[in-house]
């Protein structure tokens, strides 16, 4: 009885360790894969408005080379930043008390979606990366809007992303970007988790025993966390490998290299908007993507409908989460991209 009841007061103080054990890790992960890297490339934005070319440009012709040659360079972008993703998601399994993230991300209003979407801001990740993270917040009993929040803040308000954007595209594309990320990342994540109700995670597909469960504590925690890490591998990296190098073949059908020129057309928009919502980048691709466009005088209106839809979600990332969100929830975040990319098309259109 009072080995219990020490066990029980020491327990707090064991969860705290973990929490900052938790927080320091990521720290040195995101410092590794994006806060150090964007905080040289601002510097490059800032004095020759570009900060690089489109990775679409300068691939060959040949459908099967193109591939693998858009697979190629797309990896060597995001590898790092899916490293510290998928240990992230891992490490939140095990490391972080359920309780907590249940209490801070698990209710249904809006308090726990606007705290997702916040907890997103420093993680500045692409859509597929920050798919895992989703997956082991969803674990852990977070709702389903505060998982998209997080899942769409990573890209749609990436801070770093704003600022080149500034500097390559102009105050007026990133004043779009930032009240259409708004939207995306507050009011369509809200809406799903309404949408959503009470509905969890497919524990049959991501079941990773609880962290909490006697059984479990006495496994140790490298252990936990070498199983939940697997899971997490065998459970994406196909299907992600896979999705990608068939979107990387489809590229010239979805992005026409030619044709697109002095176009602004309502068709194209819509079409650009599909495309962009299915298609696939590493963090920040759209801005040379869309310079190189509009530099082949693509209209603003396509090029606004490529600047929301492009970065939040892709079909890779849908198939990633596809069993940790429902179906309903998954069809309703697609059409919402879809939606609001044209009528930000639109506006631009008008405006620009």
């Amino acid at each position: 009885m009072q080995q219990n009841q020490a066990d029980s007061a020491q327990q707090p103080v064991q969860n705290w360790k973990k929490v900052l054990l938790f927080i320091v890790l990521v720290a040195i992960g995101l410092f590794w894969a994006k806060w150090q890297p964007y905080f040289a490339k601002i510097f490059i934005a800032s004095s020759k408005h570009s900060i690089g070319k489109s990775i679409l440009a300068g691939l060959p012709s040949s459908s099967w080379a193109a591939a693998w040659g858009y697979a190629r360079v797309y990896f060597l972008a995001i590898w790092k930043a899916l490293l510290v993703a998928v240990i992230v998601a891992s490490l939140i399994q095990v490391l972080l008390p359920r309780n907590w993230v249940t209490r801070a991300l698990g209710k249904t209003g809006f308090l726990s979606t606007m705290t997702g979407g916040l907890l997103a801001l420093p993680g500045m990740m692409c859509t597929c990366c920050a798919a895992p993270i989703v997956i082991g917040l969803r674990k852990c009993k977070s709702s389903v809007g505060a998982a998209v929040a997080f899942w769409f803040g990573n890209t749609a308000i990436n801070p770093a992303v704003l600022i080149f954007m500034f500097f390559v595209l102009g105050w007026k594309f990133t004043v779009l970007r930032l009240v259409f990320g708004l939207i995306l990342v507050f009011g369509v994540s809200y809406l799903a988790n309404r949408l959503a109700g009470g509905e969890m995670v497919d524990d049959s597909v991501l079941a990773v025993p609880n962290t909490e469960d006697e059984e479990e504590q006495n496994r140790g925690l490298a252990s936990r966390w070498f199983k939940a890490l697997w899971r997490l591998i065998i459970g994406i990296v196909p299907v992600y490998i896979i999705s990608v190098l068939l979107l990387a073949f489809a590229r010239a059908w979805l992005f026409p290299a030619g044709g697109l020129g002095g176009q602004d057309s309502i068709a194209l928009i819509a079409g650009l908007a599909i495309a962009g919502t299915f298609f696939v980048i590493p963090t920040a691709a759209e801005i040379p993507i869309i310079q190189a466009l509009l530099s082949m005088w693509l209209g603003t209106g396509a090029a606004a409908a490529l600047l929301i839809t492009l970065p939040v979600i892709s079909l890779p990332s849908m198939l990633m989460v596809r069993k940790a969100l429902p179906a309903k929830v998954m069809l309703f975040l697609m059409v919402s991209v879809i939606v609001l990319g044209i009528v930000a098309g639109f506006i631009a259109k008008a405006l620009f």
